[in-house]
């Protein structure tokens, strides 16, 4: 049957409008619908700006502009005095900061993550002095000035004791501090024998200093007791131990004065503490008489900021130290029968 092909007539009309009222909606199909409902109000203000001609890539750049110069907001916030006291360095970390994460078996990593830092992981290849370094302790809590922890750095001055070939040195002052540059022990300590050079012009020992000093045993229990199961920090710290009739093991030594990038300060020869605190710390030492405390601060300092490296070495030397047990006592073994 043909199509007419003038005007419908009123039949045809008619039909068509049955037809159509029977025939099922047409729907969209249904990614397309889901998209137009779910889509922000903010995009479909968007796509009406650019269908109006309007350019949006300008307003874009301008948005990202500013949001880049615009301050980071850290995830965790910080008191009021801790954030006016701290300085941080150029990685954005504070060295209290980092020093606790250490401390505390933290990786940098997640500290720049958990203070919203940014982390710095370029290495300085050369020691530039340390710019407002200070050998004054660091503040902090109670328990860093009081507690000794896993780290100690002891110094020693010693005056002349007998005559001529026969002269030797003694004991008179042994101090030791703590991570922080807290002062744990300081005490001068009365030789045993007369004293005939007390070298006060660099050991900064004098008579009057003996009134309340201590006994050389009780000076030899108390400094056993600080360095027992302790990394020991020091500068030619055998001298050290020597005067003070003590051992200790090598595994839990830091020598200051052996660590081999030291060296290049003293022309491959043993460096003394004096020139590396100066050239690597750019602090002033022992400009007259010495003091055990200052000194032994100043080794800690140096091994704090090489100590990876100090720790590098020391696994080349002692690949397999054993790991230190819970404190519990070692079981005996059975004897066999």
């Amino acid at each position: 049957m043909a199509m007419p092909t003038g005007p419908l007539s009123s039949n045809w009309e008619l039909l068509r409008k049955r037809l159509d009222a029977a025939a099922p909606p047409k729907r969209k199909p249904a990614v397309v619908a889901a998209v137009e409902k779910e889509e922000p109000a903010k995009k479909k203000l968007k796509r009406r700006r650019a269908d109006d001609g309007a350019d949006t890539s300008v307003a874009k750049k301008s948005r990202a502009h500013k949001d880049a110069a615009a301050p980071r907001k850290r995830t965790v916030s910080m008191s009021a005095s801790t954030a006016a006291d701290e300085k941080t360095p150029a990685s954005g970390i504070s060295a209290s900061l980092a020093l606790w994460a250490e401390n505390n078996d933290i990786p940098a990593e997640d500290l720049a993550r958990a203070y919203g830092f940014p982390l710095n992981t370029t290495k300085v290849a050369t020691a530039a002095p340390v710019d407002g370094a200070t050998l004054e302790p660091e503040e902090g809590g109670a328990a860093s000035k009081t507690e000794s922890g896993r780290y100690v750095a002891m110094d020693c001055e010693m005056v002349g004791v007998g005559e001529g070939e026969h002269e030797s040195s003694a004991l008179a002052r042994v101090s030791i501090v703590n991570f922080h540059g807290h002062c744990v022990l300081d005490c001068f300590v009365k030789p045993k024998e007369k004293v005939t050079d007390w070298r006060t012009w660099v050991s900064g020992v004098s008579p009057k200093d003996m009134v309340n000093a201590i006994t050389f045993e009780e000076a030899q229990n108390k400094v056993a007791d600080i360095l027992d199961s302790r990394i020991l920090v020091g500068h030619a710290i055998k001298n050290d131990l020597e005067c003070l009739l003590i051992g200790h093991p090598k595994r839990d030594i830091r020598d200051t004065s052996r660590h081999p990038e030291f060296r290049k300060y003293s022309k491959g020869r043993t460096p003394g503490l004096k020139k590396l605190a100066k050239e690597i710390l750019g602090i002033e030492i022992q400009g007259g008489s010495h003091s055990s405390i200052e000194d032994a601060r100043a080794c800690m300092l140096l091994y704090r900021r090489f100590k990876e490296d100090f720790e590098r070495e020391h696994q080349i030397h002692f690949p397999n130290q054993p790991k230190k047990s819970g404190g519990g006592k070692k079981k005996k073994k059975k004897s066999k029968k």
